[in-house]
């Protein structure tokens, strides 16, 4: 992406102005300033790489806004990263994935959250019901006072989207 000068200017202004105080936010939010760093570095990279091309009116609110995106899913990043080293504890050794293998499988699992985190609510509490606890559509249907014929355009919507997220350009 080639940028204006003029955006160019625009860009480098908000980050000689807002980056301490953006890192500092971060800090007090994540209590880690390595981290703090990292993401201060990828919410302006956001920037430097988003299709917005409006001039920035409140640098802060919008940094806020993009930063506060990025450690949402730094978090959730986490709890994933967590739950699934809790799970391996309870493997045998022998039988546990390779820390590459780990890697892996995290980073699968944070893009799977990512997709079904931009399905509404009720959407992806149907899939997840339906997919992970094999749950019929009547019984989805039961349990949130719905029709089957709902629960199954719910189903649609998630798979409509869950196919755009992997083949879509």
């Amino acid at each position: 992406m080639l940028l204006t000068h003029t955006r160019s200017q625009e860009l480098e202004a908000i980050y000689s102005d807002h980056h301490g105080w953006l890192v500092n936010l971060l800090r007090r939010k994540l209590g880690n300033i390595d981290n703090a760093n990292d993401l201060a570095q990828d919410t302006f990279a956001r920037i430097l790489t988003g299709r917005d091309k409006d001039v920035i009116r409140e640098p802060r609110a919008y940094l806020t806004t993009i930063a506060s995106r990025l450690t949402a899913q730094y978090f959730r990043r986490l709890a994933l990263e967590r739950a699934y080293l809790d799970a391996l504890a309870g493997m045998p050794e022998e039988t546990a994935p390779s820390p590459e293998t780990r890697i892996l499988i995290v980073e699968a699992l944070t893009a799977v959250s990512r997709v079904l985190d931009a399905l509404s609510p009720r959407v992806r509490d149907i899939f997840l019901l339906s997919q992970l606890d094999g749950l019929t559509y009547a019984e989805i249907a039961s349990q949130f006072d719905m029709s089957v014929n709902a629960v199954q355009k719910s189903m649609i919507r998630a798979f409509q989207h869950c196919y755009a997220a992997v083949y879509a350009p």
